[in-house]
């Protein structure tokens, strides 16, 4: 039998487009990837702000040290002149203001204002300090080593370089090297009523007032 070149080539032909085909048909994943668009990346999703903290209360005045009563007294304080009132307080802790700009000093027991008067304070070369003092010892007949023994009756010493609460002659005019006199009478009353501890606040123009807390 002669062998047709002509039929051969047209047999070569189709099995070339059939064998094609059936590759194609093969492979329909990675054609269709190949025509699929490259995906968006996605956006983070914002972060969730963080919550805010709890407002914080704020503390609770200490009701022994908040200002319940002051002494009904008419106009200012002259020299020489105090007064108290302690008929009915309850008990309470004791604490001592000093008012360099008044030059008055009170007592109040539980906040109540017990005690007043006008006060005796330190030159502009000896002043008498600013700040808050515990009353370091207390003695009621003592005399200065510094100053030719000089009485100091009702002694309540603030501070290590002498600087005290005492009675003394409270005039206009007089003065002290930084101490807090107290007129007579006064003093002894005044250190009755307070402890090695108690709390002198010494400021300068601070008014309080009723309701306020002295600490």
């Amino acid at each position: 039998m002669k062998f047709n070149s002509g039929i051969a080539m047209i047999g070569l032909f189709t099995a070339a487009v059939v064998g094609g085909a059936a590759l194609l048909l093969s492979q329909p994943e990675q054609s269709a990837k190949a025509l699929e668009p490259e995906a968006s990346p996605v956006a983070s999703a914002p972060a969730t702000p963080a919550a805010s903290p709890a407002p914080t209360a704020a503390p609770a005045k200490d009701e022994r040290f908040v200002i319940k009563r002051i002494l009904p007294i008419d106009g200012p304080i002259k020299y020489g002149q105090w007064h108290w009132d302690d008929k009915g307080v309850p008990d309470g802790p004791i604490v001592i203001t000093v008012d360099l700009d008044a030059r008055v000093l009170s007592v109040f027991k539980g906040g109540y204002e017990i005690g007043a008067t006008a006060v005796l304070l330190g030159t502009s070369e000896k002043p008498t300090p600013l700040g808050v003092f515990p009353i370091k010892w207390k003695k009621a007949d003592h005399y200065s080593s510094t100053y030719d023994g000089a009485p100091m009756p009702f002694t309540q010493n603030l501070t290590t370089d002498g600087v005290a609460i005492h009675g003394t002659k409270v005039e206009k005019g007089y003065a002290s090297h930084g101490c807090i006199g107290v007129p007579a009478g006064f003093d002894k009353k005044l250190f009755s009523v307070t402890n090695v501890g108690d709390k002198v606040y010494i400021t300068k123009g601070k008014t309080a007032k009723q309701g306020d807390s002295l600490i």
